[in-house]
């Protein structure tokens, strides 16, 4: 027989993979309602964890598609109704933070954008432009990788259905009194302006002065002495605090004393939340500075000094210190006890201080009136405790195991969310308040028709509605069946540094709205680290942009390499050399099939028992492969099709087969026949055991077969 005209060139991943993309989208088969892909149920499906769109992918996202696509292809494969659900997600805080240093190099702000006439509504059109520039170029890369999803099914978290979705979850939230609006401490960024979540804190671990300072009592007696890293918030005390089983201080308990640089009268209370350990057991409480201050003021209903404004500067109740930053305030406040002889001693102290995850720079803990879900009282039994309760039980299985641990432990120590940001880029709080009376609150994204309503200026945390994607994304599609159909999804394939972030939240708004979970397996892969097995980053400058290693190397190498040995929550290391490897995988597959199909054109042939039993060893082989992929031991998976089709099928079957090939022995034409049958179909069903994981070269090997079932490989028969 003649070869295909391709065979006789090497393999050219370049050329090939884009084009065969094409095909796949154009014949429909990424869409599950297409009938020739789906025979059995139930339905296979996959909501893509949406990459941010403020810029290109990075190899951790080619992790992502590597694995998902791999899930996807095997399922579709297995004559399951298949789907893979893309999207992107508009990244609130994220997204303006990169449109910031963008602005930042033209020499101006978002704030002073925002102080033109219609500057929210200029920003916020600037920075849409912005995300749907980044949003079509992630998706021409994520095609380029090869994900088999369902491009008419594509969302962004900024679509109008799935704002309603989030503004339904919102008010369903507040008619069962488990959102509300009060004024709490907020880790508060002085350079972006916004509070951030506990979570989204980076705390470090710094040395500082402890300076030991005397309040003196206002009866002239002994006084009390406080150990402080922050003497600038001294003007912000409003009592000092012992513990009541302290009895060094119990005759002081209920006297006053003078706060030391604006010379206040302040109370002496006791509270069991001070620790009698640290420096001397006495605590200034200062509730607008400080979360355990805060919760203290609250107990004993104190009242709130604050003396510290949003961009970081001491106001006029400081006294001596107002106008000046944190560390001039600092360090004058030094200087001004020293003078008042206030100031006993100082001490070196080692401690953990909460910083922006984005800037560096330190949080400064400050009261606002903020929205919050309520994770502690009531929603404690309506949120939280059905989310552990489903991962307990096994209606959702976690892999790997061990990550359960943290989930259960993050779960159990979980405070009510903060939900509200203070930016100009997400989904907007649809709520107005009467200017008199805050807490009079209309709902709706325009105001009553009466006068005098204010609207909220703060947008939803990008958590809050990312939370919601496993059922919006599915229950704002044009199909309405589409929701009944995929949900619950069968596997949220993400990273396991956001098991707390987004899937935790997944779990919990998910069986609030529906009732159901979202997902039946929670598949958690690790980071990516460079070859020296440090985390990537772009300040570092050893991030690594997956589209020039697939010009180089070709998706399917990349893919591979990113699959084998990559174990459930554990972390990658990123190895050329690797990739390099499966590169040279790909073209002896391709070599492996310009041999086969020069001998062999499918023909029927009587096959000898010796033929027989390869083929039905390569049968086993598809087997255990599949049963890896079910136990979702993807890399094991990957490994026996690879080590199949190299070492056994071209190392030693075709080898062994040659000698029959270029026999001139008439009486071996029966036994030439049977070979080049057997060759055929293990060749057939090698491209099927690795098309999950290499795609694009097994496809183009399958669309040069002489003979074959399907139209295309993908929607071959398992």
């Amino acid at each position: 027989m003649s070869l295909h005209k391709d065979f006789l060139k090497p393999y050219d991943h370049n050329k090939i993979e884009p084009k065969l993309y094409k095909a796949w989208e154009k014949s429909g088969y990424f869409d599950p309602d297409t009938s020739k892909t789906a025979k059995t149920t139930p339905a296979f499906s996959i909501i893509m964890p949406p990459p941010n769109s403020n810029g290109s992918l990075h190899v951790g996202h080619a992790v992502m598609i590597a694995l998902e696509d791999l899930m996807v292809r095997y399922a579709r494969l297995s004559g399951k109704k298949t789907l893979w659900l893309p999207g992107a997600d508009h990244a609130g805080f994220e997204t303006q933070v990169v449109f910031e240093k963008k602005l930042e190099k033209k020499g101006t702000s978002r704030f002073a954008i925002l102080k033109e006439k219609g500057g929210r509504e200029k920003l916020w059109k600037m920075i849409w432009g912005f995300t749907q520039e980044n949003k079509s170029g992630m998706e021409q890369q994520v095609k380029r990788l090869g994900a088999s999803c369902d491009w008419g099914r594509e969302k962004f978290t900024l679509d109008k259905d799935i704002i309603g979705v989030v503004y339904d979850t919102f008010k369903k939230l507040y008619k069962d009194g488990l959102v509300y609006r009060d004024q709490r401490i907020v880790n508060w960024c002085t350079k972006h302006q916004t509070s951030l979540s506990d979570l989204e804190v980076n705390w470090k671990e710094q040395k500082d002065a402890l300076y030991y300072i005397h309040y003196k009592s206002t009866d002239g007696n002994r006084g009390i002495t406080i150990a402080t890293v922050r003497p600038e918030t001294i003007p912000g005390d409003v009592a000092v605090a012992v513990n009541p089983a302290d009895p060094r201080y119990k005759d002081l308990v209920g006297t006053s004393v003078i706060e030391p640089i604006t010379r206040r009268e302040i109370p002496v209370i006791a509270d069991k939340a001070v620790d009698i350990e640290f420096g001397t057991g006495a605590l200034k409480i200062t509730p607008a500075h400080d979360p355990l201050d805060f919760e203290i003021g609250l107990n004993h209903k104190l009242a709130v000094r604050n003396t510290l404004d949003r961009h970081g500067r001491l106001t006029a109740e400081a006294g001596p210190l107002s106008g000046l930053k944190v560390k001039e305030a600092r360090e004058k406040s030094v200087a001004l006890l020293k003078d008042n002889g206030a100031l006993e001693k100082i001490d070196d102290y080692v401690h953990q201080v909460g910083t922006c995850y984005k800037c560096g720079n330190i949080l400064e803990p400050t009261p606002m009136d903020q929205w919050f879900i309520d994770l502690t009282k009531k929603g404690k039994k309506k949120i939280v405790d059905p989310a552990i309760k489903v991962v307990k039980n096994g209606d959702i299985t976690i892999v790997p195991t061990f990550q359960k641990k943290t989930f259960y432990h993050w779960m159990n120590n979980i405070k009510d969310w903060n939900i509200s940001r203070q930016i100009a880029w997400g989904i907007p709080i649809p709520v107005w308040y009467k200017e008199d009376d805050k807490s009079t609150i209309h709902f709706g994204e325009k105001a009553p028709a009466s006068k005098g309503w204010v609207k909220e200026t703060d947008v939803f945390d990008t958590w809050f509605s990312s939370g919601q994607w496993a059922f919006a994304s599915l229950m704002s599609q044009k199909n309405k069946k589409d929701f009944s159909t995929f949900y619950p999804t069968s596997v949220m394939e993400t990273g396991y540094d956001i098991l707390f972030f987004w899937v935790a939240r997944m779990i919990m708004l998910s069986l609030y709205v529906t009732g159901k979970v979202p997902f039946k397996t929670v598949y958690l892969h690790g980071l990516v680290r460079d070859k020296d097995k440090q985390k990537m980053s772009k300040s570092k400058g050893n991030v690594v942009y997956p589209l020039g290693v697939v010009g180089e190397y070709g998706a399917d190498a990349l893919r591979m390499a990113l699959i084998v040995g990559n174990s459930p929550g554990q972390d990658v290391v990123y190895d050329e050399q690797k990739i390099r490897g499966y590169r040279n995988f790909s073209n002896k597959l391709w070599n492996i099939a310009r041999f086969v199909l020069t001998y062999a054109d499918g023909s029927v042939a009587v096959l000898t028992p010796k033929d027989k039993k390869l083929i039905a060893e390569c049968k086993r082989t598809k087997k255990k492969v599949a049963s890896e992929i079910e136990k979702y031991r993807l890399s094991q998976a990957a490994e026996v099709a690879y080590h199949y089709a190299w070492h056994r099928f071209a190392d030693k079957i075709i080898e062994e087969k040659k000698k029959l090939f270029f026999s001139e022995d008439k009486k071996d034409a029966k036994a030439r026949a049977s070979a080049a049958l057997a060759l055929y179909r293990i060749l057939t069903d090698t491209l099927i055991m690795l098309h999950p994981f290499m795609p694009f070269v097994t496809e183009a090997i399958y669309q040069r077969l002489p003979k074959k079932d399907k139209e295309f490989l993908m929607i071959e028969d398992w």
